[in-house]
């Protein structure tokens, strides 16, 4: 009777390596070691650094966006490896991560390039308050720190609420104009609307926000502004310094309530443009501050 398992070979992903068993070489695979979790974190925009280092869980990021400044010491022990619509892709693979982390599809092209050399990706898209809190939990999640960001999650939870009471008391709501972008001019994501509505204000163009798209924010005629008679307007043009002069003298605005009553702010980017912690904090804040001002002034 011959031995039908003599001299049979069963390939392994890895390698071969024959050992002797009762005379019958049997390969075996090389043994390899998956981490449950990804240890090498590139962070394409700046919330999930934001987020790793609030979880004590910064150790994983290799590399950051150039965007990034919460928190501070991010840009002094990560290397800047992307903008938002372009990335070192380069650089990025020598740091060798285990996992890039982008957001919306703005990011898909840089993703596609990760992706195909063979790095994993996740491009989140959230773009509400809840969406905000949920991805601080998915994203503790994926790096096994469940806990840790369930907890967080809540706090900041617990954040938003206090502004909300705290803003339903003030004796009046004014109608607020947020730009994000001057040229074109573009008006308020989602988050950012809802932050208003938090704040203790109405968001004039609540039905932009809903729309996912920039291009679906644009403000095509400046008079649709004016016709909404916005007290505050609120600037926040990403990357570069709100110029309210420029705002106040646009044709046709100087009846706005808010340019007639010099109620022209200005809240920093990185605060409130990012969906993640900084905007339920320091963004929600100084949106809340704005508004109080204006509530309570005589």
């Amino acid at each position: 009777m011959v031995d039908q398992t003599k001299g049979r070979i069963e390939r392994c992903r890895d390698t071969l390596l024959p050992i002797v068993v009762n005379r019958v070489a049997k390969p075996r695979c090389k043994a390899e070691t998956v981490p449950a979790f990804p240890e090498r974190i590139v962070c394409l925009t700046e919330e999930p650094t934001e987020v790793l280092y609030a979880l004590g869980e910064a150790h994983r990021i290799v590399g950051i966006s150039g965007f990034t400044v919460r928190p501070p010491r991010a840009r002094q022990e990560k290397p800047r490896v992307s903008a938002f619509t372009s990335a070192k892709i380069d650089r990025i693979l020598a740091l060798q991560p285990d996992f890039a982390i982008g957001f919306s599809d703005i990011q898909a092209d840089i993703a596609q390039a990760l992706i195909r050399a063979g790095v994993e990706v996740w491009i989140s898209n959230h773009r509400s308050v809840d969406g905000i809190l949920a991805y601080i939990q998915r994203l503790g999640a994926m790096v096994g720190a469940h806990e840790k960001a369930r907890r967080y999650a809540a706090q900041l939870q617990e954040h938003v609420e206090r502004v909300r009471i705290s803003a339903a008391q003030l004796p009046r709501r004014p109608r607020v104009y947020f730009e994000e972008w001057d040229e074109p001019q573009i008006s308020a994501i989602r988050w950012v609307s809802e932050l208003i509505a938090i704040a203790g204000g109405d968001d004039i163009f609540p039905e932009r926000a809903a729309a996912s798209l920039a291009r679906d924010r644009i403000i095509a005629d400046p008079y649709e502004v004016v016709a909404r008679a916005p007290d505050i307007i609120i600037g926040s043009w990403c990357g570069k310094k709100f110029r309210p002069e420029r705002v106040a003298g646009r044709a046709g605005w100087a009846d706005v309530p808010a340019v007639a009553g010099r109620e022209l702010r200005e809240i920093k980017s990185p605060l409130i443009l990012q969906p993640g912690p900084a905007a339920l904090t320091d963004g929600l804040d100084a949106l809340h501050a704005i508004i109080r001002g204006w509530a309570t002034k005589r």
